[in-house]
């Protein structure tokens, strides 16, 4: 729990239908041989009788034998460490009520009441209201029931239990056991499976964990239920915020586990500011507390859960290819908006031949055409210098060439040259002011350019140089719309390979331009070329792998983790490509530039939010630019004693 993290599971044993005795020993076995750092298991809905018995549940023996195969549950699982959730029926004040049975160490700690019944099942239980408790001889103390119960053993660790029916209903208890502070969500299913469930089921999880910002351990009835009438698949899922994090093959008993990550989900629960109005302040009707219990939970936990190392990239590859369309359309309607507003129809960009000017030159030719412009007023040029070389301004024209814009090469090396003669600096001197002289030069080009054609100029600075702060000032940092300033560096990459894609076959000579373009190093090429002509000056060598970077930025802006767990989680997901020392190394530069290069992003142009971390100073991001990054660091330092 030093981070957040927490292991749970969902479980579908093998079952008979009736069979009371044969499916109180596979849920035994499967407590007792459950993940030793599992803190909760939850299985389904009337396992421990089946839930197709039908009008056996009218059979005062039946019900009698299933709670007396709860005392031996009970008994037979007090040394695992785990709670866990299981489903059976019992007699309570002259109901028949379908419960979930909490148990913990040999305890019951309360029984939640199934309230939404389907026509079937209200042939034979009956809804219960009200909270309410009854004596037991076996546990020797009061039993507490009813709905809603919620249980916590922390300010972390709390959760509510449900039913798959109450968790369907047009008011869905569980808002409320988000609102009491509950952060998971037990459900206990008997749903047949039919065509259609599941995804409808995975649907419903996604949008109440997010909308909740809670972690869902889905457990459903499965094989070994009658097959009269229905199909049961034992589908398990376990979701958190939104996200899929594991689920359960059908047809297959068994169980599955994953870590949920309680501080993202109390922190998104911060973050939003629907959970700060006085509705969700004020704790939700329920006449019970918290049902308190102490459970031994692993500090140091070896986590299972996966760990993307692009969090901006989606996991699924299915989805890629519609979210760099997405992006790309708007972006296309950002620059489309600005341009029609100040009634301009042309632009001009520096195009280096590089990933993020290739990205702003294709989001130009789309807004093109969506404008109905010729794309001959799309002005590129390449500004080649001391550091240009020949691959990078081939690929620029050849890439202007082929969408039909205009593109002018304008060699800067003699006013630049004479620039440094104005300020005395020797040309041999490769210094901030060599490098910087350059940007600032090309930029102020573009913007007389600009003005004497009636042009907009359009920015090509991404995300992730923005994070970094790797911006010349007032240079390359500058622009009339930025139009790739919410995109990071690694998700760019896909962009413009998805662009390569989609055009592969009816223009196979710019599809091959354009994968020409991801093989070259990112550099911005202010330093002279090596002896062979190739770039020398490679930005990842210097600030270190893009990809670290936009990991280290998406935890550290969009979802504030501590620095100390970033690098934790960093170590998981880059395991056998970088090794610990490099991790610490760049996310120690990553924190000392982006807070102390704040003053860049603090007059930046305007650009389009396309994600959901955003550095602009009216958006996403209030950061005072004198701010210093000593408290994160020494926060870094502290996995050094560990």
């Amino acid at each position: 729990m030093k981070d957040g993290f927490l292991r749970v599971g969902a479980a579908t044993p093998k079952l008979r239908v009736a069979d009371i005795d044969y499916n109180t020993d596979q849920i035994i076995a499967c407590v007792n041989g459950a993940d030793k750092d599992c803190a909760l298991l939850v299985f389904p809905e009337l396992c421990v009788t089946g839930a197709t018995c039908g009008d056996l549940f009218l059979q005062e023996s039946f019900i009698d034998k299933a709670w007396e195969a709860l005392y031996r549950i009970a008994e037979e699982t007090s040394d695992a460490p785990q709670s866990f959730i299981i489903g059976l029926p019992a007699y309570i004040e002259g109901k028949l009520l379908n419960l979930a049975v909490v148990l913990h160490q040999g305890i019951v700690l309360g029984c939640n009441v199934k309230l939404t019944l389907s026509a079937e099942e209200s042939r034979y239980f009956s809804p219960y209201e009200v909270n309410g408790s009854f004596f037991d001889e076996y546990f020797d103390d009061e039993i507490t029931f009813g709905q809603p119960l919620y249980f916590g053993d922390n300010d972390l660790f709390s959760f509510g239990v449900f039913f798959d029916e109450d968790l369907r209903a047009p008011i869905s208890d569980d808002v409320d056991a988000a609102l009491s502070g509950c952060n998971i969500m037990a459900i206990l299913s008997s749903r047949p499976y039919t065509v259609g469930t599941a995804e409808k089921t995975r649907t419903l999880l996604a949008a109440q964990s997010r909308k909740l910002h809670a972690a869902y351990i889905y457990a459903n009835a499965g094989v070994g239920e009658s097959t009269t009438d229905q199909i049961f698949a034992g589908t398990n899922y376990i979701y958190e915020n939104g996200r899929e994090l594991t689920r359960s093959s059908a047809f297959e008993a068994g169980a599955i586990y994953t870590d949920i990550d309680l501080k993202l989900l109390s922190g998104e629960r911060m973050r939003d500011t629907s959970w700060r109005t006085d509705f969700a302040n004020s704790s939700a009707d329920s006449d019970f507390d918290f049902i308190s219990f102490e459970q031994e939970l692993n500090p140091e936990l070896s986590l299972i859960r996966p760990v993307p190392t692009n969090p901006f990239v989606p996991e699924n590859k299915d989805e890629i290819a519609e979210r760099c369309e997405q992006i790309l359309t708007m972006q296309a309607m950002g620059l489309v908006t600005r341009m029609t507003h100040v009634n301009c129809k042309k632009v001009i960009l520096g195009l280096s031949g590089g990933l993020d000017s290739t990205l702003a030159f294709l989001v130009c030719a789309r807004a093109f055409d969506i404008m109905g412009l010729p794309k001959e007023d799309i002005h590129a040029i390449t500004m080649p210098c001391f550091g240009t070389t020949s691959r990078t301004k081939n690929n620029s024209i050849e890439l202007a060439k082929a969408y039909g814009a205009r593109i002018d090469e304008i060699s800067i090396k003699d006013s630049v040259t004479q620039h440094f003669k104005d300020i005395g600096h020797d040309m041999d001197n490769h210094n901030v002011a060599y490098e910087n002289a350059q940007a600032r030069e090309r930029t102020q080009l573009l913007m007389d350019l600009g003005n004497d054609e009636g042009s907009l100029v359009v920015g090509t600075g991404d995300l992730s140089e923005l994070a970094l702060g790797w911006a010349t000032y007032n240079g390359d940092h500058m622009s009339m719309y930025a139009v790739n300033g919410s995109v990071p560096k690694t998700l760019i990459r896909y962009i413009v390979a998805y662009e390569a894609d989609r055009v592969s076959e009816s223009q196979p000579e710019l599809a091959a331009v354009l994968r020409d373009i991801l093989d070259t190093p990112v550099s911005p090429e202010l330093l002279p070329p090596s002896e062979d002509g190739t770039i020398s000056q490679k930005t990842e060598d210097l600030v270190g792998p893009y990809e670290l970077h936009d990991f280290f930025l998406y935890y550290f802006v969009r979802l504030g983790f501590a620095p100390s767990k970033i690098y934790r989680i960093a170590k998981i997901a880059f395991a056998g490509a970088y090794d610990d020392q490099t991790i610490y190394k760049w996310e120690e530069n990553f924190l000392r530039r982006f807070i102390s290069q704040q003053f860049k992003r603090s007059c930046l142009p305007d650009g389009p939010k396309v994600g959901s971390v955003d550095l602009s100073p009216r958006g996403d991001l209030r950061l005072p630019s004198d701010a210093t990054s000593k408290v994160f660091l020494e926060e870094l330092r502290t996995v050094l004693d560990t």
